[in-house]
């Protein structure tokens, strides 16, 4: 009988290393052909160009003045000057427990800082400090920070030891939105700051935080009525998905503000914050029941027939099997609604709220600052792009850490 023996460890060959590096992603994915090497030029050409004059308009024609010069109004509206430590107090706050999150479900990760978030944060802290803004406001936005960097190395120190204590971030969140209101509002020993003062990024991000969260859970119910098999919920749910979803926002907006108040009894007379509140919740709910609808819809039968046949009930296998699963299907959906109801708070500038759009409007009709249109609004509009792909971001890093891409 013949045998053979393995060859020596040092006759192995590696598989060829068929990256090629750059130029040859470039080769093959941009200048494959000669037609696609035209379009890659032509449009690489135009994009370049585009640039250029925007650099030559920033560079010679714009007037930046007008940004730093109101960036209090900005960012807080008309809020009191004398109570703006509230807001650094918030703010630090929401620095502090967005680190300890973070370091929370970083705790398995071997890297806390890798290079990516170094650079970012050094770019961040680079443009903090080159902002022309008083000293005061650069140091305090390093101070923020340095203070989510240090929760984030904190709540993994914490989250490796204990990390059971990570289900009370939620609970924390919630007790952070009401500490958030009543440093804002005032009450309760502080000074009670009117809602007609509240505006700018300010007034649009809790807007947009209270309707979302408001809005889920009311949208979960309506899709979970509409898959009821009780006659009378299913239509009262349709009932209500439809007739939101046939009017437009605006319209709902201008019957919460104008409309609700002449069916109220004489002297009742709800804040125009909470009726824009309410106005949006109940737009965004309809939308997002079709969202979660479309998750539940995808679970396959067999899901209910297995439940059953482990001894589960109705409200066991819904809140355990199904909605789970729906809801990790339906996270791309749902996200892209929040973001479009955090994008749809510039409405409420119509209807007299002076959010993040409406105090720019304010802010251009002063004479001092007429015609600087393009640099507010793309002032703004950089800041909307940032919190729009902050949760974008979010999303899918939510996805990937449930694995619901398919890769």
């Amino acid at each position: 009988m013949t045998t053979t023996n393995p060859q020596p460890s040092n006759f192995t060959r590696e598989p060829p290393d068929e990256s090629g590096g750059f130029i040859e992603w470039l080769r093959k994915n941009l200048f494959n052909t000669w037609y696609n090497g035209v379009v890659t030029i032509a449009i690489v050409s135009f994009l370049l160009w585009m640039a250029a004059g925007f650099l030559v308009w920033a560079r010679t024609q714009a007037q930046w003045s007008v940004i730093p010069a109101n960036l209090p109004l900005f960012l807080a509206g008309r809020f009191p000057n004398d109570q703006y430590w509230r807001l650094w107090v918030l703010l630090a706050l929401i620095a502090t427990l967005s680190g300890i999150t973070w370091g929370f479900l970083a705790r398995r990760t071997t890297t806390l800082f890798s290079q990516n978030i170094v650079i970012g944060i050094t770019i961040i802290t680079l443009l903090m400090l080159i902002i022309p803004t008083p000293i005061i406001y650069r140091l305090g936005a390093i101070g923020m920070v340095a203070l989510n960097l240090f929760g984030a190395w904190g709540g993994r120190q914490v989250g490796s030891i204990k990390p059971l204590l990570g289900k009370w971030l939620p609970f924390s969140w919630f007790v952070l939105l009401i500490v958030a209101v009543w440093l804002i509002g005032g009450g309760l020993g502080l000074k009670v700051v009117s809602t007609n003062l509240w505006g700018g990024l300010m007034l649009t991000l809790l807007m947009s935080v209270i309707s979302i969260l408001l809005c889920f859970p009311i949208g979960v119910l309506l899709a979970l009525g509409r898959q009821s098999p009780l006659p009378v919920i299913r239509w009262l749910s349709v009932a209500y998905i439809e007739l939101i979803r046939g009017l437009p926002l605006i319209t709902i907006l201008f019957m919460g503000q104008i409309l609700l108040p002449l069916f109220l009894p004489e002297g009742m007379r709800p804040d125009r914050v909470l009726r824009a509140i309410v106005g949006l919740t109940l737009f965004s709910s309809a939308y997002l029941a079709e969202n979660v609808r479309g998750g539940l819809q995808a679970i396959p039968r067999g899901q209910f027939d297995a439940a059953k046949a482990v001894g589960l009930n109705a409200p066991l296998t819904l809140g355990l099997i199904i909605l789970p699963q729906a809801l990790k299907i339906s996270i791309p959906s749902i996200v892209g609604q929040f973001i479009s109801l955090f994008q749809d708070t510039t409405l409420l500038a119509i209807v007299g709220l002076v959010e993040l759009l409406g105090i720019s409007r304010s802010i251009l009709a002063n004479p001092k600052f007429l015609g600087r249109y393009s640099e507010v609004y793309l002032f703004i509009g950089v800041l909307y792009w940032v919190f729009c792909y902050s949760m974008s971001l979010a999303s899918r890093k939510l996805e990937e850490q449930l694995n619901t891409e398919h890769k």
